[in-house]
Parts: structure tokens; sequence; C-alpha cells
């Protein structure tokens, strides 16, 4: 079996996605998991959730930006976004990161271009969530983080529980009030930064979601872990939190029994779609992250 960091070294070849693109299911099989190449695609994926009570966030993908042209392309791409959620009435918001605004070239530059998407999304009465990449970037994210949430305010982010440090940026970023995605993680780190073990990741991601349920603010508790969704759905009920005051959140393509089940029950939901041509390091970070999304893949690749 491939293991996890296997597929994590793969998923940092980006030169590989045209060997793996000559298999003759391969494309299809990554439309499991992203909405399609360009925003009409992701429109049709999303007002198809909006029909089943979930709701959504685009992520166009992309990261590593070495270019200043492709990091403003990127920036206009999501002016579009923003534009066409009011124009097709979907019900989303955007997801963003950082080092495909030009983190990895200047930091000044990705602070302004983040700036407008959030100045763009206020316009459109919007909300915009800034994901988290691996540990090199925390502290960078963070700081534009936090200086575009005191001056806009309609901005969230993203913290992982694997990572040692999260207890106290989660603590950081309560104090401002601000809306937290909470997540596992996705990236390859080592064990002087995260936890090596999945029990401690575990652990630590429902000791992290208690403090947010508790905050009174409105949090994404994200995962596609059953014992995860019990342990929040427990505390909410014993602490007397209803339905409404937070929402779980999921990948598109992944546990989409899950996804409808929570939603039948009454629980918001919000998936997260991602769409475009820079798709193969988004993939092979899905097959990573559980087994039963890379045996999909092999059982399907070699179906005419």
């Amino acid at each position: 079996m491939v293991s996890r960091t296997a597929l994590l070294y793969l998923s940092r070849h980006h030169s590989l996605k045209d060997f793996f693109a000559k298999f003759p299911g391969f494309k299809q099989v990554t439309h499991r998991f992203i909405a399609g190449e360009n925003i009409d695609d992701a429109i049709k994926a999303i007002l198809e959730l909006n029909k089943l009570g979930v709701t959504a966030t685009f992520d166009h993908l992309g990261e590593s930006t070495t270019s200043k042209a492709e990091a403003e392309a990127d920036v206009r791409e999501y002016l579009r976004v923003l534009d066409r959620i009011d124009a097709t009435g979907v019900n989303s918001n955007v997801s963003v990161k950082l080092t495909q605004l030009g983190l990895d070239i200047d930091e000044q530059f990705c602070l302004q271009n983040t700036r407008r998407i959030i100045e763009s999304a206020k316009l459109h009465h919007n909300f915009v969530r800034i994901d988290m990449e691996d540990s090199s970037k925390t502290d960078a994210t963070l700081r534009i983080f936090k200086q575009l949430y005191r001056e806009l305010g309609n901005v969230g982010i993203v913290l992982q529980a694997y990572l040692y440090r999260t207890e106290k940026d989660l603590d950081d970023v309560l104090s401002l009030g601000a809306r937290v995605r909470l997540c596992k993680g996705a990236y390859q780190e080592p064990e002087t930064v995260a936890f090596p073990d999945k029990k401690d990741v575990d652990a630590n991601y429902l000791k992290l979601m208690r403090k947010l349920l508790k905050s009174g603010i409105y949090h994404g508790i994200a995962t596609h872990d059953l014992r995860m969704i019990r342990g929040t759905k427990e505390f909410a009920e014993s602490e007397g939190i209803d339905k409404d005051q937070f929402e779980f959140q999921m990948l598109y393509g992944v546990r989409r029994d899950l996804m409808l089940g929570l939603a039948r029950e009454g629980y918001r939901m919000r998936t997260y779609v991602p769409y475009g041509e820079f798709w193969y390091p988004y993939f092979m970070r899905r097959l990573a992250e559980r087994p039963a999304n890379l045996w999909f893949v092999l059982k399907n690749l070699f179906k005419d």
C-alpha cells in the first residue's frame, strides 16, 4: 500500500501531473474531489449542494506562486468569483491560500492582494477564509490575517490541530473575536512541530473544538472523522449549544454520506469546493488523508 508520506511527497512534485494524467481513468476520478477547471463548473457543483441544504466555500486551486503576474491573476479570479456569487445567488463564501497570492514573493505584496479580495467580499456582504499551509508559513499567515481582521472584520482563519503551537494561536485568535475553521492538518510536518501520533492529534482536536464551541463565536468544525463529529455533537448537546451556533465543514467528494446525514439532522454544513487547473497537489493530499480515497482511485483508474 502506498504510504501517506509517499503521497505527500508526490503532491509536492507538480511535474508528475502529466505522467499520472496519461492513465486512462485518472482525469475522470479527479472529478470526485475537484469540481472542474473553471468558475462555471464550481457554480454548478455548488448549486447542487445548495439544493441539498449544504453551503459552500470556493477554492480556486493554486499555491506557491513565484510570479507577481500569476498572483495578480489569481486576485482577479477571486474578484470574478465574488461577482458570480452575487449574480447566480449561490450560497457560498471564498477560501484563499496566501502563497497563491504572493506570500513567497513578498509579504507586503501578499497583504495588498489579500486585502483587495476581502474588501471586495465586504462590498458583496460576503466572507473570506484564509487557509493555513505548512508550518513554515504559519507566522506570516497569522500576521496578515490579524491585520486584515482588524481592518475589515469579514475574514476568518484556519488552524491545524496537529501543530503543538495551535492552542496558543487559537487563544490569540479568539481574543480578537474572529472565526476559526478547525482542521487536523494535511501537510507532512516534522515531530519537532507536530504531534506524530494520530491519537494525540485527535485528543488535541477535541480539546480545541471545545474551546471554540464555548467561545460564543460562529466557527467551522472541519472533519470527516466520525469520532470527531460524534465528540462535537455530544459536547454541543451537553453544553446546550444550538445546532445553528456552529457548522461542520467537509471537502468536496469526501464522505458525502456523512455530509448529507448531518444536513438532514439539522446541522449547518459547508463544503469546500475546489476548482481550477492547478488541481494536482490538492488531489494528491486528499489521497494521502484517507486510504479509502486511494482505493477509490485505484478501483476506477483503468475503467473505460
